[in-house]
């Protein structure tokens, strides 16, 4: 069912949550290609930003590829570095729109700099960030928010409002605490309640592991859209799946071992294409032991997987695990 965010048509409810090692360029591509209607990218700092990082520049490159909406994580608790940051990724990449966040709870983020969910506790700079960032740029900006600092202080509905009354388009809510984390379960109702407090639309992310989770929360909630992260860990098929379901009423089609060991070595090749060799071994680590969970006899092959070196090792290895299974 298409949305919008603003003036941006989202062409279904199915969306790719902002995660730190994850949510670049190449994997949207692989979730774009499976159908994902809309993607964020990982927390890019708008310090580092304006002050012309090139690390940080680089995990934007390759954006302007994309043919979905993508938004712009910011992170940052400065409204005038924030504004400054939004423009200059606008002006880069004249496809995007800026998302804010303000749920992330790792502490570098949340205490140290004063970002992310630290945020929660300080409705009144909230409404002056996003404020500031809706004036500096032309296109939609969004913010993620949690439930609220912790237990004792639920917000989101507050917090909500005043997102809504600064200008901003629509409103991702993990239905967590940052004080829970990524542990427990998510309070679906949190993410009820927001919806129905504001009049744009409230995006719903939190525990959606299958395309019967997506229609659940859509069910429960009246959310606009879900947005997806840890389950798209080594399973971009998750998205096609929720599409099918949530569009069609398709069943989730079974994966293969071999559709798995397909999908690492396309990944990795993406990957060395998109940010070098050295690169992308390293970050391919992570993501080829997520695609492997739950395969037979997987333990010898995530270990030479993780001391491995280069592209053509890694795909030896696989090569060589496909023989095992073909065998079993």
């Amino acid at each position: 069912m298409k949305w919008y965010i603003g003036n941006i048509a989202i062409k279904n409810q199915v969306v790719m949550a902002p995660m730190a090692g994850v949510s670049n360029p190449t994997y949207m591509k692989i979730l774009e290609n499976m159908g994902v209607g809309l993607a964020f990218t990982e927390l890019i700092s708008s310090e580092a930003l304006v002050r012309n990082n090139e690390k940080t520049l680089e995990m934007l490159r390759g954006l302007e590829k994309m043919k979905i909406p993508v938004g712009v994580q910011l992170f940052g608790a400065n409204p005038e570095v924030m504004a400054k940051a939004a423009q200059i990724v606008t002006k880069l990449y004249p496809n995007v729109f800026i998302d804010i966040n303000m749920g992330c709870p790792v502490p570098k983020i949340a205490i140290k700099s004063g970002g992310g969910s630290a945020l929660l506790k300080d409705p009144a700079k909230i409404g002056e960030i996003v404020t500031r960032v809706v004036d500096a740029v032309d296109v939609p900006v969004t913010v993620k928010i949690r439930s609220g600092w912790d237990a004792s202080s639920i917000n989101a509905v507050e917090v909500a409002k005043i997102i809504q009354k600064s200008g901003a388009k629509a409103i991702s809510v993990h239905a967590r605490t940052r004080a829970q984390g990524y542990s427990g379960e998510s309070d679906w109702n949190i993410i009820k309640h927001v919806v129905a407090g504001v009049d744009i639309p409230v995006i719903g992310n939190g525990d959606i592991l299958t395309c019967y989770d997506a229609k659940k929360m859509l069910d429960e909630t009246k959310c606009a859209a879900v947005m997806i992260g840890r389950g798209l860990m080594g399973n971009p098929w998750l998205v096609r799946d929720c599409v099918n379901y949530l569009d069609k009423k398709l069943l989730p089609l079974n994966v293969t071992w071999d559709e798995k060991i397909n999908m690492i070595a396309a990944h990795l090749q993406a990957l060395v294409k998109d940010v070098g060799e050295k690169q992308a071994v390293l970050q391919m680590r992570g993501h080829i032991l997520n695609y492997l969970r739950g395969l037979p006899e997987n333990k010898e092959v995530k270990r030479a997987i993780c001391a491995s070196n280069s592209k053509a090792e890694i795909l030896a290895i696989l090569e060589n695990y496909r023989n095992k299974l073909k065998k079993i």
